[in-house]
């Protein structure tokens, strides 16, 4: 099987074609590649199929380092966008993906940079989904011995988003963990710490279901900015800093779309027999 190594802001992925090769994988193979002793190394992998709607170019279908199937990747989305422009499936600037959260929007820029519409956020309860009677701007919990607020939204995949003084004395791994399992979540969950710097730059860093922390999130950088807007603590654009780097964030409000803009890069190529 041939796959190219890739990352955003040192989010990492596996990406393979699955147009022009015939790929079937199971969990115990994906958990394979993903390990970074034995297998090649990676986050999420994510898989490049042919559309299943008329409009769309392709499909995306993101897999999790534990070998579980989710609906979106941020990060993952640029670099499926820069992936099938470096290997000649489309040489279109802008192109449109299924997934099992909906469409996205794909862009290139002439500078390298990838945007992604990521959708219109979702507020309710019911469609993060998140158990609680009555949606609201802050939510509380008990975790790890902590009564914790948090603000809740889904980008076709849920997260939660946590304030705090300083990301780098955040309890990303212990509370992070915990509130991803937390009953209130029966889908699990996205856990972002969010330190706001000013009304148009937060400092993130997110413990991702299924992955634990990773150095980016694009979805989380979404969900932060968009619980902070909703809070009014943040303008419609936002710079969100995270360990592996900086992305760009736009969303003008309820009923309006997210825009995410940042790099992605290939690493190398390789081939692997499992």
């Amino acid at each position: 099987m041939e796959f190219t190594k890739m990352h955003g802001l040192g989010n990492d992925f596996v990406v393979i074609d699955a147009i022009n090769q015939s790929i079937t994988l199971t969990s115990a193979q994906i958990r394979f590649l993903a390990d970074r002793h034995f297998g090649v190394g990676c986050d999420q992998l994510l898989l490049v199929e042919k559309p299943v709607s008329d409009n769309a170019d392709f499909k995306y279908r993101i897999f999790n380092a534990d070998g579980g199937e989710v609906a979106q990747c941020g990060n993952g989305a640029r670099c499926f966008a820069r992936f099938v422009r470096d290997k000649g499936l489309s040489n279109k600037d802008e192109f449109t993906v299924d997934t099992d959260a909906g469409q996205l929007v794909l862009r290139l820029d002439a500078e390298g940079l990838v945007t992604v519409n990521m959708g219109i956020p979702k507020h309710a309860p019911e469609h993060i989904p998140l158990l609680m009677p009555h949606e609201s701007l802050l939510y509380e919990a008990e975790v790890a011995g902590q009564h914790l607020e948090f603000g809740a939204v889904s980008m076709g995949n849920p997260h939660a988003v946590i304030r705090v003084d300083d990301v780098t004395q955040a309890p990303v791994e212990s509370v992070g963990a915990q509130l991803e399992c937390h009953r209130l979540f029966p889908q699990r969950v996205n856990v972002g710490f969010m330190q706001v710097l000013s009304r148009q730059r937060i400092k993130l860093r997110v413990y991702e279901r299924g992955a634990a922390e990773t150095l980016a999130c694009g979805s989380g950088a979404c969900a932060a900015a968009v619980v902070g807007i909703e809070q009014d603590l943040l303008d419609n654009d936002v710079i969100v800093g995270l360990p592996g780097g900086e992305l760009k964030i736009q969303w003008a409000g309820r009923g309006h779309p997210v825009l995410m803009s940042g790099p992605a890069v290939s690493v190398y190529e390789g081939r692997i027999r499992l």
